[in-house]
């Protein structure tokens, strides 16, 4: 399955269930919204996106607390989850998906090395967070990126649902 198959699967689940999503990137750069933008009519359900970059943007855009980032760094799960969380009650959405990590070449320590991603996803305040470790260039890391967050948001859709929405 791919991301075309994943962003229409998105589509269908949104309005299915008559739910609304925003999104909340740094390493993807708005790529999950992009993807997402290129099913037609999906403007019912996804209101806003926001490529928060910097810290600085993540603060000011959508309100991650800045003792988040300070305490447990910018590239951790906390931080994805509070970008998650704070992005939903921004935009005052039902779901809300974040992605924080270090795509490279550049930028990578032993601790937080190039590759690792985490992906965030609030549904009515129910946060979860995946740890990733992708390989290959920049480019291919925020491919993974991306369909990992599609992936993450289908699912968080679906057992969402299944438990009674």
């Amino acid at each position: 399955m791919g991301q075309t198959d994943l962003e229409y699967q998105i589509y269908e689940l949104l309005g299915r269930h008559r739910l609304t999503l925003t999104t909340a990137e740094s390493a993807t750069g708005g790529m999950i919204a992009a993807t997402l933008v290129n099913v037609p009519g999906i403007s019912a359900y996804f209101t806003e996106g926001y490529v928060t970059y910097s810290d600085a943007a993540k603060v000011k855009m959508i309100g991650v607390a800045p003792e988040t980032i300070a305490k447990y760094g910018v590239v951790s799960a906390e931080t994805a989850a509070d970008m998650a969380r704070s992005a939903r009650r921004t935009a005052q959405t039902d779901l809300a998906v974040s992605v924080t990590g270090v795509a490279g070449p550049d930028g990578g320590t032993e601790e937080c090395p190039v590759g690792l991603v985490f992906i965030g996803c609030c549904f009515r305040g129910k946060t979860a967070v995946e740890r990733h470790l992708f390989s290959g260039d920049r480019g291919a890391v925020r491919g993974a990126a991306c369909a990992a967050a599609l992936s993450l948001l289908k699912r968080t859709i679906e057992e969402e649902v299944a438990c009674g929405l």
